[in-house]
């Protein structure tokens, strides 16, 4: 399966959120992600404009969230895809759980 995503990031003010374009196939949908996700990468005030500078910043974790969601065809009833904190917490869990069981790797020279 080939994911797309255009060069679409943009500010939905009536939904207080990031969207971003996704294709896969014939699919071709939106991803939101809600202001109150991006304050766990901000330090400051989650802003419109800082909102989209953190989805830059974060955009390949984004994706993969999105194609995760997409795989698992968890779409909200609009047909699209919404992010949540939950879904960032459950990938960085499923890293770290990768990280502790890899096998350790050995120089040699």
């Amino acid at each position: 399966m080939f994911f797309s995503f255009p060069e679409d990031a943009r500010w939905n003010a009536d939904r207080q959120a990031v969207e971003f374009g996704v294709g896969i196939g014939e699919y071709e949908g939106v991803v939101r992600v809600p202001r109150q996700v991006f304050r766990r990468f901000l330090d400051a005030a989650a802003t419109p404009e800082r909102c989209l500078e953190a989805y830059h910043l974060q955009r390949t974790r984004l994706e993969l969230v999105a194609e995760r969601k997409l795989r698992r065809r968890l779409l909200t009833d609009d047909g699209n895809v919404e992010i949540t904190g939950r879904d960032l917490r459950e990938r960085e869990h499923q890293v770290a759980h990768r990280e502790r069981h890899a096998p350790a790797i050995r120089r040699v020279g």
